[in-house]
């Protein structure tokens, strides 16, 4: 698979991950059939354009951490953006068991693509 097939693959499902949620970089890449690709995940985001309306502050680490250091920028704005939506963030970690995306396969299969906030 050609990096820009990937890529779209990850957007793609990043997309899908709902208002209130977050999901793990290896959830994605899953969902996206990039098995043990978290790391092509880390890469995707960070070839994201500027002005891009993907929910990027969505995904974070398996263990529920942002994956930024607490003294960045790019922390404090991921932190806020999950605060805005209703996800609870402590000590720059979220609770998975309350905030993880779960969906289901009617979900990933039938889901529009419109139903993402494009802000």
């Amino acid at each position: 698979m050609d990096l820009e097939t990937r890529n779209q693959r990850i957007y793609g499902v990043i997309r899908d991950v709902p208002k209130g949620s977050v999901a793990s970089y290896g959830q994605i890449a899953e969902i996206a059939g990039i098995p043990r690709g978290a790391r092509q995940v880390g890469y995707a985001l960070r070839c994201l354009p500027k002005g891009h309306s993907l929910p990027w502050f969505r995904i974070i680490t398996a263990s529920g951490r942002i994956a930024f250091p607490e003294d960045t920028r790019a922390f404090r704005i991921q932190r806020d953006r999950l605060r805005e939506e209703g996800v609870r963030v402590e000590n720059g970690k979220v609770d998975m068991k309350t905030f993880r995306w779960q969906p289901d396969l009617d979900e990933l299969l039938w889901k529009p693509r419109d139903t993402w906030d494009e802000d």
